[in-house]
């Protein structure tokens, strides 16, 4: 069991006695996160009956509790989801979107929070004199915000999968906005190097001291206007937020913005439906021989599509045989035991060059189809020509099979699409394009449902816009710059109109890839897991499945590996993680090496014989609670 602060502890021990009794929950504060922003090493956490991992104690915490209190995975994820909107507001909110996938023992399903293009809206929203605006005109104001789905979406999950009162699970997140939370390291770096939050003054009052500067780490922060704001809607649902005095202030904060206004209205508000989509799931055959059913989300999600070309184009290649290797040197070790014995203290793991240059291409080629299909499925036809198709052509066995024959020795650069559903290419290519933010929560709870979302506002504090719809005091919740996840230009070079191109009501492309895997001999869950990032989303997750599934790792030392991956021509290295050798021997393969920062949030939990093993990303401030 984990240890956990006494008073806190005490609460849980008396929880225990109640947690076959839903509905008996009641919050008690969390000590305050010590985390810093950068590198801080992590154990990893065995649990034995349930486990939650988040990106923030705090948030953690709170999952942790209402799981203690009996309540489901879908609970504990509403609990933790308040805690994020209020303790990483860069990150995720209610202000945003997100998806959410749940296993419950018999189906996995997929709930689709995506934020979604106001009615107003038409495909050249984010040109101007026939070019693209530069990226961070598109964000900061009113023209970027979406819809938001978040809230209206875990309502529809809660009805399905609740146990406790949709009420209860809001005093966590309004405990810590009356009471006050400490500023973590990581927040107050993040405030500090934003160059646009400034420009609200609602932000600025709640984020920055009189002087200028950000408000000091540890410093308590109060926001009653948000915990007004949860009040409303753990009272009446999601009917407070695209109803009313609430969704009235969003709807103002966008349209009257001074210089960057957006078409937002009241009836897009009100109209928000959440889509139960069906998971994208495939199978997947690891080195060992051992087999996985591998389930994510589906487009408008380019995730669960791109990391299953990625896996499945691999099996075709010599990377299939290779195994991690020691990063000191570049020597492989192998991995005959469970945990790999490489991840011991002071030998860090990771890919050899020659496994990286043959994941990079595949990958290549996974984002070469993606940015050439890939859409909100309400509007872009599947492989197939029809709108709300099947998209499996695009992760056939067969089609893998021949695309990574496409892979050779040396490097592409950069990769090309190619036809799955047989028929002409009816999109152009669009340019590259930023993407970024999101935080990621993986849950098993002790009912035996399993949950994976991925949740986000696009950009680190969104469009920096902070709604306070009472007016009164400093705070409230930062509204999302989702529709940047569209490309600018709607047409490629050519005047090919562009699969993810801005429409009225459509949702943006995403790269979130919540997953869950599964042992395909048992169906039973073996492993939750999934990350923040923008496009490196993708990367992040797969690195970790391919780690824990290939290379014998527990998740914790997954998650550690060092960042990797190839959106386009560049192959992205994690900085100051990979020696010379490995850099040295991608180069002479033709690779145009980019070593930056690859801040990744990974959470993971997987199953064990004695109960569950979950692991936190060091780059960030989670952890992992459970019993």
């Amino acid at each position: 069991m984990l240890r956990r602060p006494y008073s806190t502890l005490a609460i849980a021990i008396l929880l225990t006695a109640c947690a076959t009794q839903p509905g008996n929950f009641s919050y008690t504060p969390f000590q305050q996160p010590e985390g810093a922003s950068g590198i801080t090493e992590k154990p990893g956490w065995a649990t034995r009956r349930f486990a939650v991992a988040a990106a923030n104690p705090l948030a953690t915490d709170a999952g942790y509790q209402v799981l203690k209190a009996g309540g489901s995975a879908v609970d504990a994820a509403i609990a933790v989801q308040m805690v994020l909107s209020l303790v990483e507001p860069q990150s995720s909110g209610i202000g945003g979107g997100a998806f959410l996938l749940h296993h419950d023992g018999k189906a996995t399903e997929a709930f689709d929070g995506r934020e979604t293009a106001p009615a107003g809206v038409d495909e050249n929203l984010f040109m101007k004199d026939d070019k693209p605006l530069a990226f961070y005109e598109g964000v900061v104001g009113g023209r970027s915000v979406g819809v938001p789905g978040t809230v209206r979406m875990l309502e529809a999950a809660h009805k399905q999968h609740g146990k406790l009162p949709w009420a209860k699970l809001f005093e966590p997140a309004i405990a810590l906005a009356e009471g006050g939370f400490k500023i973590s390291p990581r927040l107050n770096t993040l405030v500090k190097a934003d160059a646009h939050l400034k420009k609200d003054p609602t932000a600025t009052a709640y984020f920055f001291k009189a002087d200028g500067d950000p408000r000091d780490v540890g410093v308590n922060l109060r926001n009653q206007p948000f915990a007004d704001v949860l009040k409303r809607i753990a009272a009446e649902g999601s009917k407070a937020m695209h109803e009313g005095p609430i969704a009235q202030a969003i709807v103002d904060k966008v349209q009257k913005h001074p210089d960057n206004p957006g078409k937002l209205t009241m009836a897009d508000m009100a109209a928000y439906q959440v889509k139960k989509r069906e998971a994208l799931c495939t199978d997947y055959k690891a080195n060992s021989g051992k087999e996985y059913r591998l389930c994510g989300f589906p487009p408008p999600s380019s995730g669960a599509i791109a990391v299953a070309q990625i896996l499945g184009m691999l099996t075709h290649t010599p990377a299939q045989s290779m195994q991690a290797v020691n990063m000191d040197n570049g020597r492989a070790i192998q991995c005959v035991t469970t945990p790999c014995p490489g991840n011991a203290p002071g030998i860090p793991l990771g890919p050899s060059a020659d496994w990286l240059h043959y994941y990079t291409e595949a990958s290549r080629l996974a984002f070469a189809d993606r940015a050439q299909y890939l859409g909100d499925p309400d509007f872009v036809p599947a492989p197939d020509g029809k709108i709300g198709g099947n998209w499996a052509s695009m992760v056939a066995p067969a089609y893998l099979a021949e695309r990574a024959k496409l892979i050779g020795q040396q490097s592409m650069k950069t990769g090309k699409p190619g036809n799955p559903g047989g028929t002409p290419l009816a999109f152009g290519m669009p340019a590259e394009q930023p993407e970024y933010g999101t935080s990621h929560i993986s849950i098993i709870d002790g009912y035996g449902n399993a949950l994976s979302m991925t949740t986000t506002i696009e950009d680190a504090f969104g469009s920096r816009q902070m709604v306070n719809p009472s007016g009164v005091g400093a705070g409230g919740f930062l509204l999302n710059n989702e529709l940047t996840d569209f490309n600018y230009a709607p047409t490629d070079a050519e005047g090919k109109p562009t699969a993810n191109r801005v429409q009225p009501g459509k949702r943006p492309r995403s790269s979130m890839s919540p997953t869950l895997v599964f042992d395909k001999a048992t169906g039973q869950v073996v492993m939750s897991g999934g990350s923040p990032g923008g496009a490196l989303i993708i990367h992040y997750t797969a690195k970790t499945l391919y780690g824990v599934l290939n290379w014998g790792l527990n998740t914790q030392q997954a998650i550690n590996l060092p960042n990797f991956g190839a959106t386009g021509a560049p192959t992205l290295l994690e900085e100051k993680r990979f020696p010379p050798v490995i850099v040295d021997a991608l180069k002479a393969r033709g690779h145009e090496v980019r070593e930056q920062n690859m801040t990744s949030g990974l959470q993971a939990i997987q199953r064990t014989p004695s109960g569950f093993f979950g692991g936190a990303d060091p780059r960030r401030e989670g952890v992992v609670m459970g019993d």
